[in-house]
């Protein structure tokens, strides 16, 4: 019984960011359909791995020295507020790594924001797919 209670306590304090993690986690297309994003759990946080690109993505992307397909987009995501989260993006075009802002307008769609040097930002709305 009392491993029983331990094991629910467990639960019960780990259940709010598993909560908050869930939204996020699952398939995400950019705008033009081209990359397909899986957010998961890597560690203590979620991060997003690139599980499919179209040849021209990583044609285009090769061409600044990334491997489009298993590259770490997204790193480093952890809750900022409700329906906001903070993370690393990394940008294949710039081959670099910025700080970011994840937030969900609706439940298919997430904006990702990256900006460079905290002024200039951009940012796109990814959809959630199925597969």
């Amino acid at each position: 019984m009392k491993c029983l209670n331990l094991l629910a306590a467990a639960i019960m304090f780990f259940a709010p960011a598993a909560a908050a993690a869930a939204p996020l986690e699952g398939l995400w297309a950019n705008p033009k359909g081209d990359v397909v994003v899986r957010i998961a759990p890597c560690g203590p946080t979620l991060c997003g791995r690139v599980v499919h690109a179209t040849e021209h993505a990583k044609q285009k992307a090769a061409k600044q020295g990334t491997k489009l397909v298993g590259s770490t987009l997204l790193s480093e995501v952890q809750p900022a507020g409700a329906g906001k989260w903070k993370a690393k993006v990394f940008v294949p075009s710039l081959g670099k790594r910025v700080s970011g802002n994840l937030s969900l307008p609706r439940e298919s769609q997430l904006k990702v924001e990256g900006c460079v040097v905290g002024l200039i930002c951009k940012s796109q709305v990814w959809t959630r797919i199925t597969w």
